[in-house]
This record gives C-alpha cells, sequence and structure tokens, in this order.
C-alpha cells in the first residue's frame, strides 16, 4: 500500500482539522449542540428562495446553470455594491469580487498577502477558520487581547512597537469588529478610528470580516471600518450564510479594485468560480428586496436566543464561571476558574452529559485559553438550549469540586 503521508508536501504538514467541522457531526446523535454558528432553520426565507429558484429557471435557465464569470455576474456585482452603499460601504461593481462563503476570501487574502513569517495581527481570541486559512502560508500570528469594549487598542499599538523594535512590521491585521466571533464584543467607534490611524501609521491592511453586524441588537449598529476608510487600506468582508442560508455558498470582498483583480486571479486557480444558480439567486433577493426584508427579523430570532442562553446561564452556572454579554451574532465566550481544562473535559461532556461545545482555545493564536469556551446559541430549540447550558454547568461544577478537593481527601 502506498504510504502516501511521506509524499505530503510541507504545507500539508500545517493543515489541521477544525474543531467546529468535528463538532457539527454529532448533530442529531443525542448530543445538544453548543458547538457550531449553525444558523436558525427558522431564519430561512424557504418559500421566497423557492419561487426565486423557479423564476431563475424559468426565465434564465441556460444562463444559471452555464458557467459564470471569476469575479461573479457583473448584475449581481452591482447589486451587491448597492447593498454595501445603504451600509455607509462606498462601493462600485468593480469593487466586489463574489466568493463562495466568506472562508474562500480568507484563503484567497492569504494566498496573496501572506509571505511565511510575515506578522499578522488578530483579535485574540478570533475565528479558528482565519487560523486555519492563515496557518498554510506560515504567519507569524500576533495576537491581541480584548476587552468589553473589543480589540485593546493599546495593546495593538504596543504590539507594533515591538515588531518595529525587531526590525519587522506587521502586513496585515485581521479583525471581526461587530459581534465578534467568538466573544460576541463589539469594538467601540472610538477604537475603530485609533485602529485606521494605526493602520495609516505602521502601514498594514486591515481585513474586516463581517458576518454578524447585520443583527447587532444593542441600539445603533457602529460603522463598519470599510465605511470609514478614507485610503483603501481595508478589505471587507461578508456572507450570506446569515442572513439567507449557508447552502448558496455564497459571500464577498469589498476592496480596492487592485486587490480585487489579484484576488480574481488567485480564485482561478481555487474554485474558478462561485456557483451560478446561487448568484442568481443572490441576485434576485436583492433586487426583490428579500435581503433587507429578513435583517428585522433575524434581529428578533436572535435577540430572543441570546437572551434565553444570558438566562441560563444566569440561573444554572456555579460560582466562579464568567461569560460575556454579546451584542448580537450567535456565540457567548465563557471563561471557567483556571484549574478547569475545558479541552480535557470535551470528550466527556459529549459521551456522558451529552452536551457540545468548542473549547476556547481552538480559538487562541497563542495555545491559550484552556479554560474557555465558546458556546452558540443559534441552533438548538430554546428548551434544548437551557437543558445544555444546564449540563455543562454541572459538568463544570463536578469538575471544579474534584479540582480543589485536598490531595487525599
Amino acid at each position: 500500500m502506498v504510504e502516501a503521508g511521506r509524499r505530503f508536501s510541507a504545507r500539508a504538514g500545517a493543515l489541521r482539522s477544525s474543531k467546529v467541522r468535528e463538532l457539527l457531526k454529532w448533530i442529531g446523535r443525542d448530543v445538544i449542540s453548543l458547538g457550531g454558528g449553525v444558523p436558525d432553520p427558522a431564519s430561512f426565507p424557504m418559500e421566497e428562495i423557492k419561487r426565486i429558484i423557479l423564476d431563475v429557471l424559468e426565465e434564465r435557465g441556460a444562463a444559471a446553470l452555464q458557467y459564470a464569470p471569476t469575479e461573479g455576474l457583473d448584475e449581481l456585482r452591482g447589486e451587491i455594491a448597492r447593498f454595501m452603499s445603504r451600509r455607509g460601504v462606498r462601493a462600485r461593481e468593480e469593487n466586489v469580487l463574489v466568493t463562495s462563503g466568506s472562508q474562500e476570501a480568507l484563503e484567497l487574502i492569504a494566498r496573496v498577502f501572506i509571505d511565511p513569517g510575515d506578522p499578522v495581527l488578530s483579535d485574540n481570541p478570533t475565528y479558528l477558520g482565519a487560523i486555519q486559512a492563515f496557518a498554510v502560508y506560515g504567519p507569524r500570528m500576533v495576537g491581541v487581547p480584548m476587552d468589553e469594549a473589543g480589540l485593546r487598542v493599546d495593546a495593538m499599538e504596543a504590539a507594533l512597537k515591538r515588531l518595529g523594535g525587531e526590525g519587522s512590521r506587521a502586513k496585515l491585521a485581521y479583525l471581526i469588529p461587530t459581534c465578534q466571533n467568538p466573544t460576541g464584543r463589539t469594538m467601540s467607534v472610538e477604537r475603530r478610528r485609533a485602529v485606521l490611524e494605526l493602520a495609516e501609521e505602521h502601514d498594514f491592511l486591515v481585513v474586516e470580516d463581517d458576518p454578524y453586524s447585520y443583527f447587532y441588537l444593542d441600539g445603533v449598529e457602529p460603522p463598519s471600518l470599510k465605511s470609514m476608510d478614507g485610503s483603501g487600506r481595508v478589505i471587507y468582508v461578508s456572507t450570506v450564510s446569515k442572513i439567507l442560508a449557508p447552502g448558496l455558498r455564497l459571500g464577498w470582498v469589498v476592496a480596492d479594485e487592485e486587490i480585487v483583480e489579484k484576488l480574481a486571479i488567485a480564485k482561478q486557480g481555487v474554485t474558478l468560480q462561485s456557483p451560478t444558480l446561487s448568484m442568481y439567486v443572490l441576485l434576485e433577493a436583492l433586487k426583490r428586496g428579500l435581503v433587507d426584508r429578513q435583517l428585522p427579523k433575524l434581529k428578533e430570532i436572535y435577540r430572543v436566543r441570546r437572551d434565553a442562553m444570558l438566562e441560563a446561564l444566569e440561573t444554572y452556572m456555579p460560582e466562579g464561571v464568567r461569560w460575556t454579554r454579546p451584542s448580537g451574532g450567535m456565540f457567548v465566550w465563557l471563561e471557567a476558574p483556571e484549574r478547569v481544562d475545558m479541552d480535557a473535559l470535551l470528550p466527556l461532556a459529549l459521551t456522558k452529559y451529552k452536551v457540545a461545545y468548542v473549547p476556547g482555545s481552538a480559538f487562541h493564536v497563542d495555545g491559550g485559553g484552556q479554560n474557555t469556551a465558546r458556546l452558540s446559541f443559534s441552533y438548538p430549540p430554546l428548551d434544548a438550549m437551557r437543558e445544555g447550558v444546564a449540563r455543562l454547568a454541572k459538568l463544570i461544577a463536578e469538575h471544579a469540586a474534584a479540582r480543589a478537593a485536598p490531595a487525599g481527601g
């Protein structure tokens, strides 16, 4: 039998399985999943999408089943640009690249911009899919700590000065400023301005990942970094996975033309193009106002879910456990006492307590966070969510008590 492993490339050695994707396998196995950020199926506008698909096949069937330009359908790029303009981002068709979900956008950005050893700043903790996408290209990830107001700009500035003292400089900063994954925190407007000022001063680009701002729940949604960008430093990434349906596998990048052109060339060697039928569905969803009508519905769905999880945490979690109050999105960030290893407890959680979560260490670029976890309130029925939190609380309480007991006691 061929030993393929010894033929793998050095780059293949950097490939790691996603803990979230692994946990999705447990859905439907008598396990309550507080793991993956799977949208509530009640948020899917199924009847509207069904009508759109039938109309597209009836009116544009040959085109919808044919190849399309790598950059995306021109008409769709124009509609996305208008959608972004309604959200405060000035864009033209030429500034938009359609991607196969936002994950492909992150892969393309990494492929185009990251050389081995390049310093890349990020929130810490941050989205593990970005860590995965970037790791293959060998960057030096520099995590910047957060507090309740999001990324700590003072810590970012200190990191940039350390890099300068080493004769190095950041090439990119990857940030999720609104309803951050995994913490749910939102960066203040003042800090957003400060980040852009640091980007100018230290000459780096900012990748703004924005899947969750559509259901920001705490008053007036803060402006995106891209809407505040006066010099073209921000590469904006978003997706329809949370606002229509993840099965469409569509996202987009908004950036300066030069960047879009280079990303499109990279895309030719990855997926060639995004799914044509899905692009026509999104085009019609935008033209018919379906996307705009979805947004207030999403806010109400996820407000109820967030508040239910926060209530369950207050009810069941033992003393010494802390958690964030997310400004929106799909996630709560939980911090157990230092002596509680959430990585080590996961197999027991899955097999005995029948509850799934994502260990927080997966989101740390520096290998920390063993006492943390990300909990998703987006998918399970509300009663199951409460029961899942109760089970997790019992596991943490029992483990913390056992670890606190004196040796031989």
